[in-house]
């Protein structure tokens, strides 16, 4: 769905299935503790409070300048837009490192965001993309003008895809598209890989394209449309969506989405036949359940995860009110609130 392009890489931008183990596995090197902290999600609640698996930011984050207070200030708490950001810091042994998945929808709140939790985004080494749509792309501009530039940005070849959204009654939005030429002019080295990808010393793994497996994970429906370069086409699938893996020593696959356009079960499938480590974790980030060419695709979604009993499941940004209840209800014991300035902990 790129413009310009070729046969070959329209045959290998296509869904394929995928049957047995995969043809050429990936050696994703367990790691003694990852930790997930929400820079930017739909949702702030100040009221959340934590236990031995989240830290929640509260309602203290943010001292602004308000002259209708007695000292002239009050405190803002953090910011909520329809977008996502997280921070990935993985340790093995003494090492540590810190990656930025996703950056909002706004080119501040993200940097705002973590100002008001004391993040250092100095400290970030890598950029990952989960796929081009703005609203998980948007923070780039905040983070460059923090003179964060040197440093490598993967994402698929196809995030910089033309896209619309063309409902048939109602106008046509034609989405914010990436400029590969502007991010390089700041800095950014650009990694582009369909294929999956290790970070980290073989410890953080990029799914890259997403094995299209289940029978109700169709994707985006008409409306969502990509230029081909001569026309607009209806693109289901966001061939560009792709997820990050960590595999927590003795516990399994921590798995993060930025909007699981792949389908959440399809995109575990995926991570569980790439590494050869069938046990599910946990499941963070954004699911899109929501709205009703999606709500149909709750149930099965809910019974697989529930199959897979994981032990965390965090649905953020685009899962929808509806499949939040569903999964809250499945698995009580593992739903957790998604909410801007929670830090999610997996240890071994």
């Amino acid at each position: 769905m790129c413009e310009g392009g070729d046969a070959a890489e329209v045959f290998a931008s296509a869904p394929r299935n995928a049957e047995g183990a995969a043809v050429d596995p990936i050696a994703l090197q367990p790691v003694d503790e990852v930790r997930i902290t929400t820079l930017v999600d739909n949702v702030f609640d100040a009221l959340l409070t934590g236990d031995d698996r989240v830290t929640r930011a509260d309602v203290g984050n943010g001292r602004v300048t308000a002259a209708q207070f007695e000292g002239g200030s009050t405190d803002a708490g953090l910011r909520a837009e329809h977008g996502f950001a997280a921070l990935v810091t993985v340790r093995r042994g003494a090492s540590t490192t810190t990656l930025l998945f996703d950056t909002g929808l706004s080119p501040d709140g993200m940097v705002v965001n973590a100002d008001r939790l004391g993040v250092d985004l100095s400290e970030v080494q890598g950029v990952v993309l989960s796929h081009g749509h703005f609203d998980h792309a948007g923070g780039l501009a905040g983070l460059v003008g923090r003179g964060r530039r040197r440093m490598p940005m993967v994402l698929h070849p196809a995030a910089w895809t033309r896209r619309r959204l063309a409902p048939p009654r109602g106008e046509v939005f034609d989405l914010p598209t990436l400029s590969k030429r502007a991010l390089e002019g700041e800095g950014f080295a650009v990694v582009e890989r369909r294929e999956p990808s290790l970070l980290v010393d073989g410890c953080v793994l990029i799914t890259g394209e997403v094995d299209r497996t289940t029978e109700f994970e169709r994707g985006m429906p008409p409306p969502h449309q990509a230029w081909t370069g001569s026309g607009w086409e209806h693109d289901p699938l966001v061939q560009d969506d792709q997820a990050l893996v960590v595999h927590v020593r003795d516990r399994g696959l921590v798995v993060l989405t930025g909007c699981g356009h792949a389908g959440a079960v399809n995109i575990v499938r995926h991570a569980r036949r790439l590494t050869g480590v069938d046990r599910l974790c946990a499941l963070l980030g954004g699911l899109h359940l929501s709205g009703p060419a999606f709500e149909p695709v709750i149930p099965p979604t809910v019974a697989a995860l529930t199959e897979l009993a994981p032990d965390m499941v965090v649905p953020a940004h685009c899962t929808g009110w509806r499949a939040q209840h569903a999964l809250a209800a499945a698995l009580p014991g593992a739903w957790l609130p998604g909410s801007s300035g929670s830090t999610y902990r997996i240890a071994a």
